[in-house]
């Protein structure tokens, strides 16, 4: 059956074949599905019509019905501008124009009713309105769109583009008259009942043209709906096919390895968090199917102990296992970690990096080919391919997020017998909503308590004027044996940003906390891998007090008796990156403290940014607040869980219920029918066809 969606914009009225070239290549709209599914980012209200007497000066935007007369021009150049005068019942107003002058005097007829919108001014003593829309209203009435709601359409960015949102509405407008019968449906009908949705005609006719709010909810509802019941149904169609068809090494066995490291070594009790993930890990273990969980933990709650553990269940039945990480720091950080872990113990640990000489490369290729080598933590040097393991069976990585999926799928191809069980860690806490599409194929594990001891580290924020203040508190801790972290934005000065540089901030540093007394040591991305291992290691070994740094010390850095983290230009850092950065302190015993440095001005965004940061340490609570902020971002499929490039009207921050809903409706479609294949459900195969019909479908990969 045709579908009129699918015909090209050329042939809709007032296109034609350039203006068609124009809408694809600036908007990405070629056909009447691409403009049908163009929708609003906004609407205006105009159910209500003002007279002239009732502006006043707060007035945002107001409705008028008048009729305009006395044109004249002032100025002369470009300071001309067109003057009209504006009269209803109640009295007048004036309009001006500073472009199109030629253009609406000879539109406009002088003594006709027109209905005019806009934002009123007010300049020496009376009301105007500049560039106002104006509207003929029996023309309104003829086209049969009379709306309450007018749309508001995002225009491109594109110099001399031609494409107002005015123009756009207008081609809608057309679009509307040309389909003259309903549009096939994408959902099956008794989804359509069950949940009481709008036709998809429907839908996607009031969302551009709503009658009043109820119409528009009820369109906004079902085109939310669809958007996130398709993502949902992919990722779920995935994640069963992966339970059904992915097998996985059967680990029987908690033998000698664990139950010694448990018994004598295990460095603190374990909190009740991490004693529950292990066990879901050791129950995925024992299903004969490739795991793939997500571990998600706040900054310090232990997730390199519980993937540890995880590791020790693997070497108890016979396999290898391996830790990928983003950067050499952070990799570096995990081999002294576990070395530290495990320094009692009869097992093999190797570190594998860019950075590796000729030699270690031989060594370690070498124990890995022939078994030996028990864990091999390393950089994406681990996926390069005279990298070979004997057996493989489980595989983590951690910050997963920084790696593109293809070179995650290089490390499970390590394996040539099965796919190795898989863990993702990562520090950075997701939200429910955001997780269940990004990661909805991977099964999640939360690690949501602190080991006993920790206390919570203090946020405090202060002002640049009052840097002696903290430089005060820095040498009184400093006095206490403690170290400071600052980190900085930039390297160096930048004429694109008003921010705090390290290399000034350094010297400066140097000059307020001079040695001999004082130490310093800086780290930043610019540095070869051995200055900045050198430079860190002076820092941990408590060589030097302060380490001045970029954000590359974000992850991967343990100084318990680093105390005092300074934040420089707070300002200029996400609320995920701030928490990171905080994650570096609050490891040791004593109290902690993270100090946000600004400037007095301060943009409403950042301003609550700093705010949150004071008010709490909760990882979760602090990731919800930053969807709400930021959004979710474009979620791209070569890096997430097949969703689609973005979300074109559903937004995971305020449609969690709606999302849940998705879920819910098509786990229940595919469990009564997992491969879509009865005749009812026809138009959902072919819907997610047609959204997902990607080049790779990434989905198989976690």
């Amino acid at each position: 059956m045709s579908n009129i969606l699918d015909t090209s914009i050329m042939y809709l009225s007032g296109v034609g074949p350039q203006r068609a070239e124009s809408l694809q290549k600036e908007l990405g709209i070629s056909t009447f599905g691409d403009l049908a599914y163009y929708f609003p980012y906004k609407y205006v209200d105009k159910s209500k019509f003002y007279f002239t007497t009732d502006i006043r000066s707060d007035a945002v935007n107001v409705q008028l019905k008048g009729v305009i007369s006395n044109f004249r021009t002032e100025g002369e150049g470009r300071k001309q501008r067109l003057v009209a005068r504006f009269t209803d019942e109640k009295g007048s107003i004036e309009l001006i124009w500073f472009k199109g002058i030629q253009w609406i005097q000879q539109s406009i007829i002088k003594g006709k009713e027109y209905i005019i919108y806009g934002k009123p001014n007010y300049y020496n003593g009376s009301f105007n309105i500049a560039h106002p829309d104006i509207e003929d209203p029996i023309k309104v009435q003829q086209s049969g769109f009379q709306c309450n709601f007018s749309a508001q359409y995002s225009v491109p960015d594109v110099k001399n583009s031609k494409f107002t949102s005015k123009a756009i509405a207008r081609l809608v407008q057309n679009l509307w008259k040309a389909i003259a019968t309903p549009i096939p449906e994408t959902l099956p009908r008794y989804i359509i009942e069950r949940l009481r949705l709008m036709t998809l005609t429907d839908a996607l006719r009031a969302i551009h043209l709503p009658k009043n709010d109820e119409q528009l909810n009820a369109a906004r509802a079902r085109l939310k709906f669809e958007e996130l019941f398709y993502i949902q149904l992919n990722i779920l169609r995935f994640k069963r096919d992966k339970m059904e068809k992915s097998h996985g090494f059967v680990f029987k066995t908690v033998g000698e390895v664990f139950n010694t490291f448990y018994s004598k070594y295990l460095p603190f009790p374990l909190t009740g968090a991490q004693k529950r993930v292990v066990k879901e890990i050791r129950a995925d273990f024992l299903t004969g199917r490739q795991s793939n969980r997500l571990i998600q933990g706040d900054v310090g709650s232990g997730k390199t102990l519980v993937a540890l553990l995880s590791m020790l269940i693997a070497i108890d039945n016979g396999f290898q296992t391996c830790i990928m990480a983003p950067t050499e720091i952070l990799a570096h950080q995990h081999f002294e970690t576990i070395k530290d872990f495990l320094k009692d113990m009869p097992l093999k640990v190797a570190l594998l990096t860019g950075s590796s000489t000729a030699k270690e490369r031989r060594a370690i290729h070498a124990a890995i080919e022939d078994g030996s080598m028990n864990i091999l933590i390393g950089t994406h040097a681990l996926i390069e391919d005279d990298v070979k393991f004997q057996n493989l069976g489980l595989a983590v990585i951690d910050e997963q997020h920084r790696f593109g999926v293809a070179q995650r799928a290089k490390l499970y191809a390590k394996n040539k017998v099965l796919p190795p069980h898989v863990l993702v860690m990562t520090a950075t806490p997701i939200p429910r909503t955001l997780s269940m599409t990004l990661y909805g194929d991977l099964d999640i594990s939360i690690i949501d308590e602190l080991p006993p001891g920790r206390k919570p580290v203090k946020t405090i924020h202060s002002y640049d004027a009052k840097r002696l203040m903290v430089w005060k508190f820095l040498r009184d801790q400093i006095a206490e044996g403690r170290q400071v972290y600052i980190v900085y934005p930039l390297i160096e000065e930048s004429k694109n940003f008003d921010y705090k540089d390290l290399t000034d901030g350094y010297n400066a540093i140097l000059k307020d906390f001079p040695p001999p007394k004082y130490n310093v040591s800086i780290v930043h991305g610019r540095m070869k891998p051995d200055e900045k291992d050198y430079e860190m290691q002076r820092f941990v070994k408590g060589e030097t007090q302060i380490m001045v740094a970029t954000t590359v010390i974000e992850v991967g850095v343990n100084v318990p008796n680093a105390s005092i983290m300074v934040i420089e230009s707070a300002e200029k850092f996400g609320l995920s990156q701030l928490h990171q950065l905080r994650g570096r302190v609050g490891r040791g015993a004593s109290q902690s403290y993270c100090i946000l440095m600004t400037d007095y001005k301060l943009s409403q965004d950042a301003r609550r940014r700093i705010e949150i940061m004071c008010e709490t340490t909760d990882g979760f609570k602090i990731s919800e607040e930053d969807l709400k902020l930021r959004g979710p971002g474009d979620m791209d499929g070569t890096q997430q869980s097949g969703t689609p490039l973005q979300l074109h009207i559903a937004d995971l921050n305020h449609d969690g219920q709606l999302l849940m809903q998705a879920r819910s409706v098509a786990s229940d479609v595919l469990d009564k029918d997992p491969t879509l294949s009865t005749p009812e459900n026809e138009v959902l195969r072919i819907r997610q066809n047609v959204i997902f019909n990607k080049e790779q479908n990434w989905s198989r990969i976690s």
